[in-house]
């Protein structure tokens, strides 16, 4: 299980992944930051950028903050950096 800390922009005009910033990968989501919306969002997206379920992605630390960390499962942190170079 690999780990990939992330800078969430919510309440963006579309859902992208921008880029590496600093050793965070910065992502906008257009969904606001209620109810877990965002964080929707962004596992979401990751699972269509790595071609994998939702199911193998979990938020798990900074849910109502915009800088998180992210599980994913049957990944490990080498291969999902050269997944977003």
């Amino acid at each position: 299980m690999g780990r990939l800390n992330v800078k969430v922009v919510p309440g963006s005009s579309r859902d992208q992944i921008v880029g590496w910033l600093g050793d965070a990968l910065k992502i906008k989501v257009m969904a606001p930051p209620e109810k877990g919306r965002a964080n929707e969002a962004v596992v979401d997206l990751l699972s269509l950028k790595l071609g994998i379920s939702t199911d193998d992605i979990e938020v798990v630390s900074g849910h109502s903050s915009p800088s998180k960390v992210i599980a994913i499962t049957g990944m490990d942190d080498d291969a999902i950096k050269k997944a977003f170079e």
